[in-house]
């Protein structure tokens, strides 16, 4: 059992003193890894068919694949220019632009944590419906059942330490990545030529829309599949060396942006296109048992439980530490800062798979509780990715931070950052206003545990611009709460 006390080291420092129980470079780029190969790379030949050919899909992926390439590396210039934030993703908004916006990042982070680990759930109950009708599409009574047990099994395993959890989540990554690499494989082995040019722009198969369309079409998938490129961030106070949290992220994107592109190109190599998009979720299940017959539905299946549950994992050790930071740093009620004897937040992690547990409820009474999901908590996550770019950007063009640098690369890392904040908007645009009105449902009432926060230290509430923020936040809460009652946002 690896030791669960906190070693005490200066900030930032570059040192492998007093490191017992702290996160290797392997074990930071697993977390990346394991947090962003989850239920996503499943489903990704179903929703890329629904949306698009292959040309359209070779654009996306180098679109998605540039703009999280530079998000990737805007997290790497922040982890070496600024080492004393170890905090996670969202403390670089706190830094950038006040407590209040800080406060709006990790409760964005957080909620995004809470809706992907419930798509998580839906997502291995709706495998289990392809054997068992009982468990249908993720959303029946069984399945939210079962879903049950699963959360609370997991809160007691993290529950016992956070490094525990963090060694297993490596032996997972590396048990998950395996059977996709032989899906990706065996596919090619199969690949048919004349298929592969008949889903090249795949015109002959109905109106899938200009290609400008299409690409926009997948934007949300691609990006939902790459959450989950901050995890070596929000560990950053567990690595050895401050260093590898900036190496372990661009590794670990690098080797994901690989996976899911391989596994999209194969898929078009088999089947058409009209007969990808119709395949049930998870699609790479009936892609493999198209070419490998019936022993290739339990083999993937076998896959998605063990990718799931590990990317669940990971994903809740993150909903924990996103609540247990700001409380640490006052940004949040004390609460939430308390920790058991093992050093895990504990009151963060009930609080985290209570909310869980609350969304599964929902899904009874949802009409697509999977892609709901999977698109609420990717437009959930834009928020602190956006704030994050947006403080690169800041540093880049006052040069703070930048005393000793050199003006190439300062030069370098600010066009860097500038790429990533367009990117970010950009993805918000192809969201649609419906998401991030329900985003602002979910920000507008967590601000009062920002009140309480403050209070109870006795600091003031809000700055002339935090209350204007706050104004806003609230007026589009009510507004997409109105949209809810009326139908005009459906769910």
């Amino acid at each position: 059992m690896v030791e669960t006390h906190r070693p005490v080291a200066e900030p930032g420092a570059d040192t492998t003193v007093a490191t017992q129980g702290k996160m290797s470079l392997p074990t930071l780029t697993a977390m990346v890894v394991g947090s962003m190969v989850g239920a996503g790379v499943f489903s990704l030949p179903a929703r890329f068919g629904v949306a698009t050919g292959i040309l359209g899909s070779l654009i996306a992926w180098a679109v998605a694949g540039t703009g999280m390439l530079m998000l990737a590396f805007v997290f790497q210039n922040l982890a070496i220019r600024r080492p004393d934030l170890d905090s996670g993703v969202f403390i670089y908004a706190k830094a950038g632009f006040g407590d209040y916006v800080g406060f709006n990042s990790a409760i964005g982070f957080w909620a995004s944590t809470i809706a992907g680990n419930t798509f998580y759930w839906v997502f291995i109950t709706a495998t289990l419906g392809g054997f068992f009708s009982a468990f249908g599409d993720g959303g029946t009574v069984l399945a939210v059942a079962l879903s049950t047990v699963g959360v609370w099994l997991f809160h007691y395993l993290i529950a016992r330490g956070v490094r525990d959890a963090a060694v297993i989540n490596r032996i997972v990554t590396v048990l998950k990545i395996l059977p996709i690499i032989v899906f990706i494989v065996v596919l090619f082995l199969a690949f048919d030529a004349g298929v592969f040019s008949d889903n090249w722009i795949a015109t002959g198969y109905g109106d899938l829309g200009s290609l400008n369309e299409q690409v926009r079409n997948t934007m949300i998938i691609t990006t939902f599949v790459f959450i989950g490129i901050e995890g070596a961030s929000v560990y950053s106070r567990y690595a050895k060396r401050r260093r590898d949290v900036g190496k372990a992220t661009v590794v670990g994107f690098l080797s994901v942006l690989s996976i899911f592109a391989l596994v999209t190109l194969s898929s078009y190599s088999v089947l058409p296109q009209p007969a990808i998009a119709a395949t049930r979720q998870p699609s790479m299940i009936g892609l493999f048992e198209s070419v490998v017959g019936p022993w290739g539905t339990w083999f993937i299946s076998a896959a998605v439980i063990v990718s799931v549950l590990g990317a669940y994992l990971a994903w809740t050790l993150m909903a924990a530490e996103v609540m247990y930071i700001p409380a640490r740093d006052e940004d949040l009620p004390a609460f939430l800062s308390k920790e058991n004897e093992n050093g895990t937040p504990i009151t963060a992690l009930v609080v985290s798979s209570l909310a869980v547990q609350g969304l599964l409820a929902a899904t009874l009474v949802l009409t697509d509780a999977l892609n709901f999901m999977l698109d609420l908590s990717t437009c959930l996550a834009l928020i602190p990715y956006f704030l994050a770019a947006a403080y690169a950007l800041k540093l880049g063009l006052t040069g703070e931070s930048y005393e000793n640098v050199d003006v190439r690369t300062r030069r370098k890392e600010t066009i860097i950052a500038g790429i990533a904040t367009v990117y970010t908007v950009f993805l918000f645009e192809a969201a649609g206003p419906k998401y991030l009105l329900l985003c602002t449902v979910i920000l507008a009432p967590a601000t009062l545990l920002y009140i309480k926060a403050r209070s109870e230290r006795g600091r003031r509430l809000f700055t002339a611009t935090e209350m204007a923020l706050g104004a806003i936040i609230v007026a589009a809460g009510i507004a997409g709460v109105v949209g809810l009652w009326t139908g005009f946002i459906t769910i």
